[in-house]
């Protein structure tokens, strides 16, 4: 009987690391599944997504970031201006205590300028992220193929229930 208890707790433990493996602690943010799309090679800036929740008391702020892949790194935000999408440049992004800010399409994403490599599907690549009291953050961006199957493109004609 032992026996089963233990190996049930080892299969759980080996579960458990797959599930947070894409999840990065810092302090009391949570950041969860950066990502970013696979691009042509010749692309010359690409754009990182991730999740960050301040599950602490007091807020924190992001005030930037930075990776080997590309030449500088920003904050930007879609806003809608006079009927148009445009992009912002974002200097600093406060996270209040148990807020929660999602980077995805069309709304906050991390800007990469001047790819220093291809963004390949199935590729890694390290991004830091620099908060006001957490401080500097590594977390690993996975380069996927398609957006993430949650954030199905409302151009892609499919009717959301």
């Amino acid at each position: 009987m032992r026996f089963n208890r233990f190996s049930l707790l080892l299969i759980g433990c080996a579960m458990a690391q797959l599930v947070n493996a894409h999840e990065f602690e810092a302090g009391s943010l949570h950041i969860d599944h950066p990502w970013s799309r696979a691009l042509p090679p010749v692309a010359p800036t690409g754009a990182a997504y991730l999740q960050i929740s301040n599950q602490g008391e007091q807020s924190d702020t992001l005030l930037g970031a930075d990776t080997p892949a590309a030449e500088k790194v920003e904050i930007h935000e879609h806003v809608h201006a006079d009927g148009l999408m445009k992009m912002q440049r974002v200097d600093r992004l406060e996270l209040a205590p148990g807020q929660t800010v999602l980077f995805k399409p069309g709304s906050y994403h991390l800007m990469l300028f001047n790819l220093k490599q291809p963004l390949q599907a199935g590729e890694q690549f390290p991004l830091t992220l620099h908060f006001d009291r957490a401080g500097a953050v590594q977390v690993m961006v996975n380069v996927q193929a398609e957006d993430e199957p949650a954030s199905s493109n409302a151009d892609s004609g499919h009717m959301h229930h």
